[in-house]
């Protein structure tokens, strides 16, 4: 396997203790979804191995609407342990790995406060990159039989994050995960996705503009619109 391009490599001394990887999660059948004959890749499920992760994401991993999902920014999706704690108590059911269609379930990280272009190691050789946050979809909304729930998730505006492979390798439940590294413009993807402000946006794009950060295609609209408000 190659890794993505590397791009520049952030400023920045680790921050704080090493968290771990829970749960590594893989699509475990395509479902059909909606009423128009389209399947989903949304089932996601543990595995108890090593799975090789290289540019497009873990080995064995598919995604049905490959327009939306998927792709070298959004290689792997994380979420936190903590956030689905809360969204146990809040729905009164359990919020098992690979529910929300995640990748990696994490704890003692903060994903949500996680930096656009920070990088994480992960086990012994794998490197991620925080590209964007995810945002809810209504087939995530169908997957979970929830009342509101697209709005309801967003609301709450801690969704995880996509991350792009830095260096290919692989991951397993129970490795370490070590942020290696943030770019330093301030800015937490999930905040961005909570308030999109023309600050913000500001942060985000000279950090682009400048090298320290390479902003995924599917963020830049969303900079763009920001900076035209402000």
């Amino acid at each position: 396997m190659t890794a993505a391009p590397p791009g520049p490599a952030p400023a920045g001394p680790p921050a704080g203790p090493p968290g771990r990887v829970l749960a590594v999660c893989r699509v475990h059948q395509l479902r059909p979804d909606g009423d128009r004959g389209d399947v989903t890749g949304i089932d996601k499920r543990p595995v108890d191995a090593l799975v090789p992760v290289g540019p497009l994401g873990l080995l064995g991993d598919v995604q049905a609407d490959r327009a939306d999902h998927g792709g070298r920014d959004k290689a792997v999706y994380a979420y936190a342990q903590e956030e689905a704690d809360h969204w146990a108590d809040v729905l009164q059911r359990d919020v098992v790995p690979g529910l929300f269609g995640e990748n990696l379930r994490t704890s003692g990280v903060d994903v949500d406060g996680a930096e656009v272009g920070e990088r994480w190691r992960v086990g012994r050789d794998l490197v991620l990159e925080v590209t964007m946050p995810r945002t809810p979809c209504q087939t995530f909304a169908r997957h979970l039989g929830e009342q509101r729930w697209v709005r309801r998730f967003a609301e709450r505006g801690r969704p995880g994050v996509y991350l792009r492979v830095v260096a290919p390798g692989a991951v397993g439940p129970g490795d370490r995960l070590q942020v290696l590294s943030r770019p330093g413009h301030g800015v937490a993807s999930s905040a961005f996705f909570a308030d999109p402000t023309p600050e913000r946006a500001r942060a985000l794009r000279a950090a682009h503009d400048a090298g320290d950060v390479v902003l995924a295609a599917d963020l830049l609209p969303s900079v763009e619109r920001a900076l035209s408000r402000g």
